[in-house]
């Protein structure tokens, strides 16, 4: 494994992260695309996570050394906690996670996570569901309008000290799904040490300003939808790429490539899932061979318009996709 370090903090993540999201038998993430009011909701845990499916990608994921691990909806923060327990990594593990009901454009204007006695009420809360300690890294997505308001940056940093310095979090994670001036915004405040955001072949509009400025400013870099969710094997098919081993190893070494990258979380549904992508991690460079599928997969009619499309959003601010 390949590990990187977070500024000069001494903690070091495996360039390789594991995605929280589990899978049902027709590939639609759980939760999310059974019921989404209710898998956004506090205090609501599906049935079925953390079996014994997830509990061999997480063995897996130990004898290879990933060290950083995601999780988003409570059935998720859920089951990582038990199977942490009932299976305790041999190292040190490094979650990251965050609030329900308060990011993206959960809440109108960002409002209860800027509110020092909410967040602390809901982390603790995390907690209390995992039975950790800590939060070791919390994420928190805004979106522009929450900037509308001049002092929310400065609240914010002082709400993150707080919870540092009470022992509730270890690092803070700038987020957002609305684009470059909020990265941009997040990351001059000094609140936060990481940046998750989205990076890709095709969506790599943060790699102008955004992924520089976190550097400069110290801040540790994390990936996420490196296969697009799924989308990255429909752009392939339409230009003759069926071999999805290949074309995800590909992907993989082009994103481990970014200078920036700090670490790049993969999800994956079943053990081979992540086997394939821990190989490309032993062998990282990108070759000739990924270069030219790289190559054919940009002349997908698909993968342009996903790639304008994504692009607008970021540098425009535009609505996303929800979830």
């Amino acid at each position: 494994m390949i590990y990187r370090e977070i500024g000069t903090s001494g903690v070091k993540l495996s360039v390789l992260g594991l995605g929280g999201h589990e899978y049902l038998a027709d590939g639609r993430l759980r939760g999310f695309q059974e019921d989404f009011p209710r898998a956004i909701t506090p205090g609501q845990v599906f049935a079925g996570f953390g079996q014994e499916q997830r509990r061999r990608v997480l063995q897996l994921a130990y004898d290879h050394g990933i060290n950083f691990y995601d999780a988003t909806q409570d059935s998720e923060k859920e089951a990582l906690g038990r199977n942490l327990r009932e299976m305790p990594p041999p190292f040190e593990v490094y979650v990251q996670t965050r609030p329900e009901a308060m990011m993206y454009d959960r809440d109108p204007g960002n409002r209860k996570m800027a509110d020092s006695a909410l967040l602390r009420a809901e982390v603790e809360r995390i907690l209390k569901l995992m039975r950790r300690e800590w939060i070791d890294f919390l994420n928190l997505g805004i979106t522009p309008d929450a900037l509308e308001d001049s002092g929310y940056l400065d609240r914010m940093r002082s709400t993150v000290e707080r919870l540092k310095v009470d022992g509730l979090i270890r690092f803070a994670s700038a987020d957002t799904f609305r684009g470059e001036a909020v990265y941009l915004s997040m990351i001059a405040s000094g609140a936060f040490d990481t940046i998750f955001i989205n990076l890709n072949v095709a969506d790599d509009a943060g790699r102008a300003r955004v992924l520089p400025a976190a550097r400069a400013a110290g801040m540790a870099v994390v990936g996420r939808e490196t296969f697009m969710k799924g989308e990255l094997f429909k752009m392939g098919a339409e230009v003759g790429l069926t071999d999805r081993a290949k074309l995800a190893r590909g992907a993989l070494r082009w994103l481990l490539a970014v200078p920036e990258l700090t670490s790049a979380v993969v999800g994956a549904a079943e053990p081979g899932q992540l086997a394939s992508a821990l190989a490309v991690v032993a062998n990282p460079q990108p070759t000739p061979e990924d270069e030219s599928i790289l190559d054919r997969l940009r002349a997908s009619s698909l993968f342009q318009a996903y790639k304008a499309q994504r692009r607008r959003e970021f540098l425009e601010a535009a609505p996303p996709a929800r979830i």
